[in-house]
């Protein structure tokens, strides 16, 4: 579903580094962490530890300073939008459909889902279907539209507006692809307080596991982006990278998970995930192996925060924590974005903050709608 900072390497570590990018892109390598992982143990790091409490702290509020634009234009009316789905199994795709629809009801609006079924035909044959209907404007839900440039091509060439969910790297405008918008967290943000998460969590004091899928460009980046977090404490060692794609998840993470165990032990306390899902896959062979739901390996995952995640952690079974999307609200701003674009006006420039989740602050929900943005909304369009 980004930019990023180069950091100045020597020599030595940048072959390294180059090495293990190879090795990750294949299917379903694992890398090991480097002079890190078997280490001597460090006396932590107070300056790390300190900023990542308080990040995590900031994090973990249930009612975060925004909840979204307070400006914009009035309702337009009589819109007919189309959300193209990469698919409806994505609870992350569905969860933002979901909430286009119930922003859809309060503007009075029609809105048509079309389901791509996870393939590239599939979305490629949604998309045109999509045009074919001519509708107003169009939703690019969680693929990338390099899949569809031809369709993408004829909406520009129809001045139909297109909004992104996860479409791109970035939030915001896009110029190539065409994007009026791109309506997603800021993936730096998504990585760099899951690796708080883990120094805070940790005390400072962790062995850790990156689970990535390398033939995801976007997930690729978070990966590094995760392990760049964790290198800022120096007493928090990557014991290794494990790259399963994520189609393959069911079938490889049980036995990765196995080996990661044999291997480390005691020594892998915490793992963080560029999404939830390998969790799901890791538990039956935690659970084989003696593992406590609510002990170590602690896990967060950095991706959609879905339902299930959020069933893992509030009964204690193998998953601590996520970093959820707050996908109800990114549906209401996917409209609030399109109403702008008909009104002539710019894009909102909003980016929701990062949250965490733990089953101290969920109290039982099973998915992240910050309070607030409807009433926001609802003033705005003067509804």
């Amino acid at each position: 579903m980004r930019r990023r900072r180069q950091t100045a390497l020597s020599s030595a570590v940048a072959v390294a580094l180059a090495a293990a990018v190879l090795a990750g892109c294949e299917r379903g390598a694992s890398t090991g962490g480097g002079p890190s992982a078997t280490g001597p143990v460090t006396d932590g790091c107070p300056a790390a530890l300190a900023g990542a409490e308080r990040a995590v702290r900031r994090a973990m509020t249930t009612r975060p300073a925004g909840h979204g634009p307070t400006r914009g234009p009035r309702a337009v009316p009589g819109k007919r939008i189309v959300y193209v789905a990469q698919t409806m199994t994505n609870p992350g795709v569905a969860g933002a459909a979901n909430g286009v629809r119930e922003a859809a009801e309060v503007l009075g609006w029609d809105v048509r889902v079309i389901d791509g079924q996870g393939t590239p035909a599939g979305i490629q044959a949604a998309f045109s279907q999509a045009l074919a209907l001519r509708p107003s404007g169009i939703v690019i839900g969680g693929f990338d539209p390099g899949l569809t440039s031809q369709q993408v091509a004829r909406a520009g060439a129809r001045h139909t507006p297109l909004v992104g969910w996860h479409a791109v790297d970035a939030p915001g405008p896009s110029r190539d692809p065409a994007l009026f918008s791109n309506v997603t967290t800021r993936v730096q943000d998504v990585a760099r307080i899951s690796a708080d998460w883990v120094i805070a969590h940790s005390h400072g004091h962790a062995g850790t596991v990156v689970f990535t899928d390398a033939s995801i460009p976007f997930a690729r980046n978070k990966s590094q982006l995760i392990k760049k977090g964790l290198a800022t404490c120096r007493g928090v060692r990557l014991l290794a990278e494990e790259n399963i794609p994520i189609p393959d998840t069911s079938s490889r993470t049980p036995q990765q998970v196995s080996s990661l165990l044999s291997r480390f032990g005691d020594r892998w306390t915490h793992s963080v995930a560029i999404n939830d899902v390998y969790f799901a896959d890791a538990a039956p062979a935690l659970r084989a192996a003696g593992k406590k739901g609510a002990g170590s390996p602690f896990n967060i995952g950095a991706g959609d925060g879905d339902p299930s995640a959020f069933q893992r952690i509030n009964s204690g079974e193998f998953q601590a924590a996520t970093v959820p999307e707050p996908l109800s609200q990114q549906g209401w701003q996917i409209l609030d974005e399109f109403n702008r674009a008909f009104s002539g006006a710019p894009p909102s420039g909003y980016v929701a903050p990062v949250h965490i989740s733990t089953a101290a602050n969920s109290r039982g929900r099973t998915t992240w709608d910050p309070p607030g943005y409807r009433a926001a909304y609802r003033k705005i369009w003067g509804k």
